[in-house]
C-alpha cells in the first residue's frame, strides 16, 4: 500500500475515534459529596437511678445509687433529678425499697419507705390486713418449705368433730379449705426471695387478707390446725370451691352405713 493511502487511512481512524469520544460525552461527572448535617444535641438531665438490681426490702446504700443523664422529654415528675434536688442521693440513702428495682431504673419516692414507718404496713395493699399463722419449721404444713413470699396459697383447717353413730360418739378428724388464693407476705422474717432461695422454713407465715378473712382465720386457728396449700401460678386469681375438699374427706372419714332396699345393699354415709 502506498504511503499516501496509509496516511489517509490513519487520519480517518483518528477522526472516527475523536468523533466517538465526543459522542460519548467523556467520563461522567462525579456526584457531589453529601454534606454531613449533625443533629442538635438532646437536652439531658441527671436522674437518680439504681446502680444495681435491688430486691424488695433492701436498705439503699450510697453504692446502690448513681446519677445518670436522662432525656428531658422523658423525665417523669416522680423522678429525682439533680437539678431539682442536688442532695437527692444523700437523702434517699437509708430508705427501704417497697418493691424491687432493676439496674438503671429511676428511683421514685412512691417505691420507697422511710425507716420511721413500718415496712410491712407499707407493702400491704390498701384495705387488707396482715395476719400471721403458726407453721411447722420443718415445712410439714407449708408444702415442705417450698412456699415463698409473694406465692399464692389456700388455707386448710384441720379439726376434730364428735359424731354419733349407732348410739356411740366417735371422734372424726375433718379437713376444710377456708380461704383460697391468699398472698403470702412473709415466711418467718423473710419478705423476699434472696440469693436463689428455693426452700424457706420459719415458725410463722404472714398472709394478706381482708378484715373479714382475718376474723375467720383467727377463729379457725383457735380450734384447729392450719396448713398452707401452694397454688400454681396458672391458678392465681381463679376461684376455688372451698367445700369440695371437706365434703370429700367427710365422706372418707365418717363411718359408712349399709342400706338394703329391695334386696340391694348400698354403702351410704350418715
Amino acid at each position: 500500500m502506498k504511503p499516501a493511502r496509509l496516511a489517509v487511512l490513519g487520519i480517518a481512524l483518528a477522526a472516527g475515534s475523536g468523533a466517538a469520544f465526543l459522542m460519548s460525552g467523556g467520563d461522567p461527572t462525579p456526584p457531589p459529596t453529601p454534606m454531613k448535617v449533625e443533629a442538635p444535641p438532646v437536652p439531658m438531665t441527671d436522674v437518680l437511678v439504681a446502680a444495681t438490681d435491688m430486691p424488695m426490702g433492701q436498705v439503699l446504700r450510697p453504692t446502690d445509687l448513681r446519677w445518670q443523664p436522662w432525656p428531658d422529654n422523658a423525665v417523669n415528675a416522680g423522678f429525682v433529678t439533680r437539678k431539682s434536688n442536688p442532695k437527692g442521693l444523700e437523702e434517699t440513702t437509708g430508705a427501704s425499697a417497697r418493691s424491687g428495682f432493676l439496674a438503671g431504673e429511676p428511683i421514685r419516692a412512691q417505691k420507697l419507705v422511710r425507716p420511721e414507718s413500718g415496712f410491712m404496713a407499707a407493702i400491704l395493699p390498701p384495705g387488707q390486713r396482715a395476719v400471721a399463722i403458726t407453721t411447722d419449721s420443718r415445712g410439714t404444713n407449708s408444702a415442705g418449705g417450698f412456699i415463698l413470699p409473694n406465692d399464692r396459697v389456700d388455707v386448710i383447717r384441720t379439726f376434730h368433730k364428735i359424731t354419733k353413730t349407732n348410739g356411740e360418739n366417735r371422734d372424726v378428724q375433718i379437713s376444710q379449705t377456708i380461704l383460697t388464693d391468699i398472698r403470702v407476705l412473709a415466711i418467718g422474717q423473710l419478705i423476699q426471695e434472696k440469693n436463689g432461695t428455693n426452700v424457706v422454713t420459719g415458725e410463722t407465715a404472714t398472709l394478706a387478707v381482708t378484715p373479714a378473712q382475718a376474723e375467720s382465720l383467727t377463729l379457725a386457728g383457735k380450734d384447729g390446725a392450719l396448713s398452707l396449700s401452694l397454688r400454681s401460678l396458672a391458678d392465681a386469681g381463679q376461684p376455688t370451691d372451698p367445700t369440695a375438699p371437706s365434703d370429700t374427706l367427710q365422706a372418707q372419714t365418717d363411718p359408712a352405713l349399709t342400706v338394703v332396699r329391695f334386696g340391694v345393699a348400698r354403702q351410704q354415709t350418715p
